[in-house]
C-alpha cells in the first residue's frame, strides 16, 4: 500500500532555500486555513526559551519578517538576544519547516508602511495594549481602549515607537517531510559562504 504523504529527498530539493519555502508554502496554502501562521521562538539573556504563534507577514530572497510591540516579552528578548527560530507547521501533507537565524528590527519606513495597511481596529490596539504586562482587568483594558479612540477620532492613526517589525536572516533550514513509521525525510541546508550546503539528516 502507498502511504499518503509524498518522500522528499535532499535530490529533490530546490538548492537554494528561499525558493524551496515559497514551493512548500505555496502547496500549503491550498490546504491550509492561516497559511501564515508561524511558531516563533525567542531566548532571554538567561536563556529561557518561550515560543509563541506570529503570522508571516513579509518573506523574501533573504528574510523572514513579522510585526510586534517591541516592548512585549518577545520583543524585548529580541532585542536583548537577538536571534530566533521560526516553525511553519502544515498538517494536511506533513511537513515543517524550521528556520534559525539572527534577528534585527526592521526599518521605521518598513514598520510605518505596515501599521498604515492594517485596519484601524488593530492599530487602536496596538496604542491601547502594554502588551505583556500585568492588567488589572479587561475593564480597564476596555476603558484605555475607549481613550485611544476618543484620542485618534477623526484622524489617522501613526504608528506606536514602541511597535514595529522584525527580520529574521536565517543560517539554518530544515525541511521535514512526515512518512510511516516515524521514517521521516529530513533536508538540512546550512550557510557556506555565500550560499548553501545541503544535508540529510537522520529521522
Amino acid at each position: 500500500m502507498s502511504e499518503r504523504w509524498i518522500p522528499f529527498d535532499v535530490a529533490d530539493a530546490d538548492e537554494n532555500p528561499f525558493r524551496q519555502f515559497v514551493k512548500w508554502f505555496d502547496e500549503g496554502g491550498r490546504e491550509m486555513r492561516e497559511r501564515e501562521a508561524i511558531a516563533l521562538t525567542t531566548v532571554s539573556l538567561d536563556g529561557r526559551p518561550s515560543t509563541r504563534m506570529v503570522l508571516l507577514r513579509h518573506f523574501d530572497d533573504t528574510s523572514f519578517g513579522w510585526f510586534t510591540n517591541y516592548e512585549s516579552r518577545k520583543g524585548r528578548a529580541l532585542l536583548e538576544n537577538p536571534v530566533g527560530a521560526l516553525l511553519w507547521y502544515c498538517e494536511p501533507l506533513g511537513r515543517q519547516i524550521r528556520i534559525e537565524g539572527a534577528v534585527a528590527p526592521m526599518t521605521a519606513a518598513a514598520s510605518d508602511e505596515y501599521f498604515a495597511s492594517r485596519p484601524r481596529g488593530h492599530q487602536l490596539g496596538a496604542w491601547a495594549s502594554q502588551q505583556s504586562r500585568p492588567l488589572e482587568s479587561r475593564a480597564a483594558f476596555d476603558a484605555r481602549l475607549g481613550e485611544v479612540e476618543e484620542e485618534f477620532a477623526g484622524r489617522d492613526i501613526p504608528r506606536p515607537p514602541y511597535w514595529g517589525g522584525f527580520l529574521l536572516t536565517p543560517d539554518l533550514f530544515e525541511f521535514w517531510q512526515h512518512r510511516q513509521n516515524r521514517l521521516h525525510d529530513r533536508a538540512i541546508y546550512n550557510r557556506d559562504g555565500d550560499g548553501w550546503s545541503r544535508g540529510r539528516w537522520a529521522p
